[in-house]
């Protein structure tokens, strides 16, 4: 079973929902501090639907990240899918790409509160049958993320430009998709009560079928809840925007927990 190349465009941001600020899409430049550790597990659910068709994708990603210095952060993501297809008897599971990255926060104006981060990762392959289920991609991949964030007098507000090299093993899904692909977004999030962020995150993305227009984009409303300093506990649900007749829901729950 080869994945839709449409579904594959919510599939790529599955993996930037699960390592990202909790619960967004879009990133922050905040890091763990030196010796910090920080654990997040998250269920994420995407809903395709196109021509009367229905795929159902579910993902339970893991995260561990170290802070190697106040500004720098070691990760390393894990990733498990189910992916259902409309098609009965093709169900597919296994593990995804498994991810290694750095943040680097490398520009800090405390009296502007304004910071700059970039974010490389590498995404290793995963065996070639597995991609042929649509489990992830059987070559290595990888991505750079330029980050940036303005505490604000509400909350702050978070930038990202994306760019990712997204490589396949079979010829026939290198020739129907976009495997350079790009992102843009920006996320407002708001200090609403104690404990409580409101979150909106929008963006433009690549839409990795070659075969429809090249620019897709999403729209995202989150909550994030903290019942202490150390513990997150986070909510979002995601549509996209601008992908012709094809309508995509993406349910994301997560828990955040850093520790020293």
């Amino acid at each position: 079973m080869v994945p839709s190349p449409r579904l594959s465009a919510w599939l790529a941001l599955l993996p930037a929902a699960a390592w990202a600020f909790q619960p967004l899409i879009t990133d922050d430049t905040g890091t763990q501090g030196a010796a910090g550790n920080q654990l997040e597990a998250s269920y994420v659910r995407v809903e395709d639907r196109a021509a009367g068709a229905l795929s159902v994708t579910h993902e339970l990603a893991f995260v561990y990240t170290r802070g190697i210095t106040d500004t720098v952060d070691f990760y390393a993501a894990l990733a498990r899918e189910k992916v259902v297809p409309d098609a009965p008897g093709t169900t597919a599971r296994g593990w995804s790409n498994p991810a290694l990255g750095l943040k680097w926060r490398f520009h800090e104006d405390e009296a502007a509160k304004f910071s700059i981060a970039v974010k490389p990762e590498v995404r290793l392959a995963v065996p070639d049958e597995r991609e042929a289920r649509g489990i992830g991609t059987g070559r290595t991949s990888w991505g750079v993320n330029l980050i940036a964030t303005k505490e604000t007098g509400f909350g702050s507000v978070h930038a990202n430009l994306v760019a990712e090299r997204v490589n396949y093993s079979d010829d026939t899904l290198n020739a129907a998709e976009r495997r350079n692909q790009f992102r843009l977004s920006v996320a407002p999030v708001w200090d609403v009560a104690e404990g409580w962020k409101l979150a909106l995150d929008a963006g433009v993305m690549t839409n990795p079928d070659r075969s429809a227009r090249a620019r897709m984009g999403y729209v995202e409303l989150g909550a994030v809840y903290s019942p202490g300093r150390d513990l997150d506990l986070a909510a979002g649900i995601v549509r996209n925007v601008s992908d012709g007749e094809v309508r995509t829901t993406t349910l994301t729950f997560a828990a955040s927990w850093r520790f020293r």
